[in-house]
């Protein structure tokens, strides 16, 4: 099984931390699980999807492309902006075919400058995942910036035991949906 964590955005470093803390529980809990991370900083030349064969997009954006769906399940993190998304996640969203995420388990991480944009997982995020036809982990992690430290890394207890549960669900539902 191959977990692919997303980190949905080419600007700062907390929802890459934020990702990369629950990739930490897969990879120390269940180390028989191929573990891999899509940082979109690192690929910053990807192309808006404009409706084209994947054969014809850069090779940033088919890296990308099959990344996504050469896994088997997803932890997808995304700051929130202007009260959404960022352009980027959605642009991911858009680029790849709808059969190659459907029947995927999807776990989700929002990071915002305050509390006000918890919904957005909900509101968002998950109908994106409906469409999708994708299985959606029940709980979700939202962490705003009073959860970091001076050093952009995560410093509330609570948040830290959020991600470890979002991390066991979505393994737990990955291998008794899949095996």
């Amino acid at each position: 099984m191959k977990l692919l964590g997303i980190s949905g955005t080419i600007l700062g470093s907390k929802t890459a931390a934020a990702v990369d803390a629950s990739l930490d529980v897969v990879r120390n809990k269940y180390p028989d699980i191929e573990v891999d991370f899509l940082d979109m900083r690192h690929y910053k030349n990807v192309q808006f999807c404009d409706g084209s064969n994947i054969s014809d997009y850069n090779e940033d954006t088919q890296k990308v492309i099959e990344k996504i769906t050469a896994a088997d399940f997803y932890i997808i993190g995304t700051p929130i902006f202007q009260s959404s998304i960022t352009g980027v996640l959605k642009n991911l969203f858009d680029l790849v075919p709808v059969p190659k995420i459907s029947n995927k388990v999807m776990g989700f991480i929002a990071t915002g400058g305050t509390s006000h944009h918890y919904l957005v997982v909900e509101n968002q995020l998950k109908p994106i995942a409906g469409y999708f036809r994708a299985y959606v982990a029940p709980g979700h992690v939202y962490i705003h910036d009073e959860h970091f430290n001076e050093q952009q890394q995560i410093a509330n207890e609570d948040i830290i035991a959020r991600i470890e549960k979002l991390a066991d669900e979505v393994v737990f539902m990955q291998t008794r949906l899949k095996g």
